[in-house]
C-alpha cells in the first residue's frame, strides 16, 4: 500500500510537470514573427487551463490565454476546451439521477 501511494504521487507530479511544459507562452506580439494561434491551439489551451492557471500564479512567463490568435476560431476552441474540462463528463449526473429514482421507488412501495 505505501509503495503504491508513493508511485501514484510521483506519477501525478510527473504529469503536472509534463503538462505545465505545454502551457501557453508569453505574448507573441512582443517580438518576432510568429504564426497566430488558431482553433486547435485554442482547444489545447482550454484543455490545459487548470494547470496553466496554477503555473501562471507563480511566473510571469506563462499566460492562460494566447493574445496573438486568429480571433473567433481561437476563442471557440478555447471555450470548447474549458467546457470539456469543467463539464464533469458524461456520467456526472448519474449518481443524482439514481438517488432520485431510488427515492421514488421507495415512496411507491
Amino acid at each position: 500500500m505505501p509503495g503504491s501511494r508513493i508511485a501514484l504521487t510521483l506519477t501525478a507530479v510527473g504529469m503536472l510537470i509534463v503538462l505545465s511544459a505545454c502551457a501557453a507562452g508569453p505574448n507573441g506580439l512582443a517580438g518576432g514573427e510568429e504564426q497566430a494561434a488558431g482553433f486547435w491551439l485554442g482547444l489545447w489551451h482550454g484543455l490545459i487551463i487548470p494547470i496553466t492557471f496554477i503555473v501562471s500564479l507563480f511566473t510571469n512567463q506563462v499566460s492562460i490565454y494566447e493574445v496573438h490568435n486568429t480571433g473567433g476560431w481561437y476563442d471557440f476552441g478555447f471555450m470548447l476546451g474549458i467546457s470539456a474540462v469543467f463539464s464533469g463528463g458524461p456520467g456526472a449526473s448519474h449518481p443524482y439521477r439514481s438517488r432520485r429514482r431510488r427515492r421514488r421507488e421507495d415512496a411507491n412501495l
